[in-house]
């Protein structure tokens, strides 16, 4: 029987739970035991952790041991963390493999010891760091590989932010959308921070962009970050105002973080074009019907970013990206900071306020 439909929350959830496994995992690992940097006895530090899956409350500010630094890794003194679209979604559906876990992928702040093994960084460096459990504390350990330098000049939350929202973009516009200039890229979720990243490097590489938001404040912001034409989902058809913007072809690429706009985006996207799709911020279930995308000759282009960090092109996109802020050229954008203590507060805020940009958090 031909298939038609392909349902991608399963995989979703999957793959966040072998996250978690591999996170919870690391520290305790027969290799790692006899070299770890254990710190003093009885050191500990503030964290927002949570006991079990659920609503914000979940959340809980308090005491945890002072993480473990393997030889790989460097222990970071957390200055800003980034809250993420996986970060509120693993709080929210993923039980935790420990009790008192502490969730989140990004933050940035000061290198305070490195592992045994680690040559590419020293105490003192300031760095942005990505991993796949553990920000939202005082101090996080991290492997070294998964941490980018930080240029001069450049703040610690807009470093906190750069490496997840651009270097998604910058990976799903370029190596797999294979954006070119010339070509019509649309953006769903534009006000997010995958897609403010989106709607900038794409207008910088010279391609027509058109931005799916809500709002006259956000249309007028994405403009100025250089969107070429805004729909307004709240009060215009999205395939409408595509089709008419594009003389009824459609958009060559579509990026598309939502997951539940798939059928619509791909509805938008023009024969032979390429649609991006990179998480699951709607939270619902992924499906879509695939038999007109093989009729158009359209091409689903899947990204999961976790894994892909350490490669050698994604760690040097990022770096690219972080000098980018330092020179001004794309701009980080936060909506509100959040003092660690108030996590719950924070993620409620980032869940249901619908930010511009990202929602930081300061211990």
């Amino acid at each position: 029987m031909p298939l038609r439909q392909i349902e991608f929350s399963t995989a979703i959830r999957e793959m966040q739970r072998r996250a978690f496994a591999a996170s919870s995992a690391r520290p305790e690992s027969a290799t790692r035991r006899s070299q770890i940097h254990r710190p003093e006895k009885g050191e500990i530090v503030k964290a927002a952790v949570y006991d079990a899956a659920g609503a914000p409350g979940v959340l809980k500010y308090g005491d945890v041991p002072s993480p473990m630094t393997g030889p790989d890794d460097v222990l970071v003194s957390v200055e800003a963390i980034s809250i993420e679209g996986g970060d509120l979604i693993n709080r929210r559906s993923t039980p935790p493999p420990r009790p008192r876990w502490v969730v989140g992928y990004a933050a940035s702040g000061t290198v305070i010891a490195v592992g045994s093994n680690v040559r590419s960084r020293k105490v003192g460096d300031r760095v942005a760091a990505f991993d796949m459990q553990g920000s939202h504390a005082e101090r996080w350990a991290v492997p070294a590989g998964r941490t980018w330098l930080i240029p001069d000049g450049v703040d610690a939350a807009d470093a906190a932010v750069l490496p997840i929202s651009f270097g998604t973009a910058h990976h799903c516009l370029f190596t797999r959308g294979a954006l070119r200039p010339g070509e019509t890229v649309l953006v769903q979720a534009a006000a997010g921070g995958v897609g403010l990243a989106a709607v900038q490097l794409a207008a910088q590489a010279g391609a027509t962009v058109i931005a799916v938001t809500s709002g006259t404040q956000r249309s007028d912001r994405l403009m100025e970050l250089g969107a070429d034409h805004v729909v307004d989902r709240a009060t215009s058809n999205v395939l409408d105002a595509v089709l008419q913007i594009t003389g009824g072809v459609g958009a060559d690429v579509v990026i598309d973080p939502v997951g539940t706009t798939l059928p619509a985006s791909l509805a938008a996207l023009a024969p032979e074009g390429r649609l991006v799709f990179v998480g699951n911020a709607g939270g619902g279930s992924l499906t879509v019907d695939l038999w007109p995308p093989m009729q158009s000759n359209q091409t689903l282009l899947g990204v999961f970013m976790g894994p892909l960090f350490e490669r050698p092109t994604v760690r040097s996109s990022v770096d690219d990206l972080l000098q980018a802020v330092a020179t001004g050229r794309i701009r980080a954008v936060i909506e509100r900071t959040f003092p660690l203590a108030e996590a719950a507060a924070a993620h409620q805020f980032a869940e249901t306020a619908k930010p511009l940009g990202r929602t930081v958090m300061k211990p």
